[in-house]
């Protein structure tokens, strides 16, 4: 007997069949954006999607992937069926935009976090503020319910990314907990998937394997994030369709509550150390920030006030970017 295709899987097929290729096209330059987020850490690149307005559609598609219907279909090696009932298409479109942004602008962006990190943490506070103002208009009427709901997202996220990072275990157990926390924080908006692995304690030891080859690890890992996050869109799809409006404003913040994170002007108070109390070191022979300060701008030089001018740009200009993202959008739909 022939698997029936659902309706919301004949929805994501109605979609692919009316996208064009221009369309695509900027399917790839949103994954570019989240690719480019990922990098950065303490920004998630669910922010970017849920900025970009395909957050929706990609728990969705995420969400197939778990779907009796779908596995059925790929256990009966009917592929053509399976890609029916999967939004491909799409999810390929994000994941290149993705993998592009690693290969081109990771190097790029490891430079700017060394050498000028307060204007590239002003331009993702800039993004992320305004981001904040855009997605919390998709509520049509705040109640008393949904702003709490918001403070509530706000307070835990504020506080998740100013916690002290711990020391864990390295059994199997652990590690393929950790990747599945670690992706579901990913496709969270205003939290990083690698900052929870740095308050797992697990960031140093999993970037090791992957650069030792060790697969065992890598693969439990991997494991642990590819069920994490295909379990993890059957909740947020869930409560996207039962409670749209507070899931949103559970999202919003969220956001909010990350700009504690994102704030450019920080020092450092503490790195990561191993067992026996010796830092870690990254590749280029410096330490490993554990936690840091926020500090307000310096203003009792000339190279400070021209730093902060140069910074308060940046920040206007990311909120620039959005708002003109959110327009350009709106008239669209209109």
């Amino acid at each position: 007997m022939q698997p029936t295709i659902t309706t919301e899987a004949s929805t994501q097929a109605e979609v692919q069949q009316h996208r064009s290729l221009r369309q695509y096209g900027g399917l790839v330059l949103r994954g570019l954006a989240m690719g480019a987020s990922d990098i950065v850490p303490g920004v998630s690149g669910g922010t970017m999607a849920f900025i970009l307005g395909i957050y929706e559609e990609l728990i969705d598609s995420i969400r197939t992937v778990g779907r009796p219907v779908f596995l059925q279909t790929v256990f009966r090696l009917r592929i053509k069926e399976a890609l029916q009932i999967l939004n491909w298409q799409f999810l390929l479109a994000i994941a290149a935009g993705i993998f592009i942004a690693i290969l081109s602008l990771a190097r790029g962006l490891e430079w700017l976090l060394q050498n000028q990190p307060v204007y590239l943490w002003s331009f993702f506070f800039g993004l992320v503020l305004a981001s904040v103002i855009t997605v919390s208009k998709r509520i049509d009427r705040w109640t008393p319910p949904l702003l709490l709901m918001l403070a509530l997202g706000a307070v835990g996220a504020f506080l998740l990314v100013g916690a002290v990072p711990v020391q864990t275990p390295n059994d199997w157990w652990f590690l393929f907990l950790s990747g599945a926390l670690a992706i579901c924080a990913m496709i969270l908006p205003g939290i990083s998937g690698a900052f929870i692995l740095v308050l797992l304690g697990k960031y140093q030891y999993v970037l090791s394997a992957v650069n030792s080859r060790d697969i065992i690890t890598v693969g439990l890992v991997g494991l642990g994030a590819a069920i994490g996050i295909i379990t993890f869109a059957q909740i947020l799809g869930y409560l996207f369709k039962r409670y749209h409006d507070m899931t949103v404003a559970l999202l919003t913040g969220l956001m909010l509550g990350s700009l504690r994170k994102i704030w450019p002007w920080k020092v450092d108070v503490s790195w990561l150390q191993d067992a026996d109390g010796l830092f870690i070191l990254d590749s280029h022979g410096a330490r490993i920030v554990a936690q840091q300060a926020n500090v307000l701008p310096d203003f009792s030089t000339g190279a400070g006030i021209a730093e902060f001018a140069i910074a308060a740009i940046l920040a206007l200009a990311g909120l620039g970017v959005i708002l003109v993202l959110d327009r350009l959008a709106n008239s669209r739909h209109a």
